[in-house]
């Protein structure tokens, strides 16, 4: 394996198990919480682009490139929101349940739409071991719900937060179809910089928007300022990802694959950073959930 490609691989999950416990640490509004993470990644794909040399995708693909990245932007200040949601006491539901969510439906949809609108899985062996996978994943995410005592505030909040989750699914769907329709050869590395600048622009009108509507200044605010750490690690995994995922480093698959164990990293960092008690039962089952979807996205993955 490709030791190179593999110390890529280690910075997107390092990256993306820190970000959203970061996020939820740092607090904020949601605006606040994407802001840097769009700026960060702008700055990283414009040292990228001067280091390497590329060139920039022109006229239509340029288009769709951006409007690729506010998609992401769109998806990812609703993830914010969901974790950042609290009940009537004043818990936080956290990254720790609302990040395995979120990469089930992501790991689904995609599945589904090359499936059925891109001809992946040709054959029938492959098209039920994939939709199979796609309810384990399903049944991994609601297992790191899990508590031992439920209550119905408990339930009303994770219900909400699974309709704000779908919802950001369009976003990060548009976020992986777009590129689709750009003309051959548009790959991943020539996308990233019209792709962050999509995500800053976005990032960028939900600040001014912030301030005019609500009269919050977060440009002013310590905590925006706190979240360029967040934004930091997400830049990271976001370049590291990238380059892992380049034919002659891991390629797409594995890379896909290795990335997705950050779900793991995120999930246990929240639950630690954010000290929510669980219990030995709880943990195990939390465990058991994580560990399906690793597995079923491999086997997506790989078909």
């Amino acid at each position: 394996m490709n030791l190179v490609g593999l110390f890529f691989s280690l910075l997107a999950i390092i990256g993306w198990s820190a970000y959203p416990t970061l996020v939820s640490k740092f607090g904020g509004n949601s605006i606040q919480g994407i802001f840097w993470a769009t700026w960060g990644t702008l700055i990283v794909a414009t040292i990228l682009l001067l280091v390497r040399g590329l060139s920039v995708p022109t006229g239509v693909d340029f288009w769709l490139s951006v409007a690729s990245g506010a998609s992401w932007a769109f998806a990812n200040v609703l993830t914010i929101a969901a974790f950042s949601l609290k009940d009537s006491a004043g818990n936080i539901l956290g990254s720790s349940k609302a990040m395995p969510i979120s990469t089930a439906f992501q790991i689904s949809a995609n599945v589904l739409w090359g499936v059925i609108m891109l001809g992946n899985w040709p054959s029938f062996t492959a098209k039920l071991l994939g939709f199979l996978a796609v309810i384990v994943i399903l049944i991994g995410a609601y297992l790191t719900t899990y508590q031992e005592t439920k209550t119905e505030d408990n339930n009303a909040l994770l219900l909400k937060a699974v309709g704000i989750l779908l919802v950001a699914q369009i976003g990060y769907s548009l976020y992986g179809i777009l590129p689709q329709y750009t003309s051959n050869g548009t790959d991943g590395m020539h996308m990233f910089l019209p792709q962050a600048i999509g995500m800053a622009a976005f990032g960028l009108l939900l600040g001014i928007f912030d301030l005019v509507n609500n009269h919050h200044n977060i440009f002013v605010d310590k905590i925006t300022y706190k979240q360029i750490i967040s934004g930091f690690f997400f830049a990271m995994a976001a370049f590291g990802y990238l380059v892992s995922a380049q034919p002659e480093m891991l390629g797409l698959a594995t890379g896909f694959v290795l990335s997705q164990v950050s779900i793991v990293g995120a999930t246990v960092s929240g639950i630690i950073v954010m000290k929510q008690s669980k219990t030995r039962r709880e943990w195990l089952v939390i465990s058991i959930g994580l560990v399906l979807i690793l597995l079923a996205a491999a086997v997506t993955s790989f078909l």
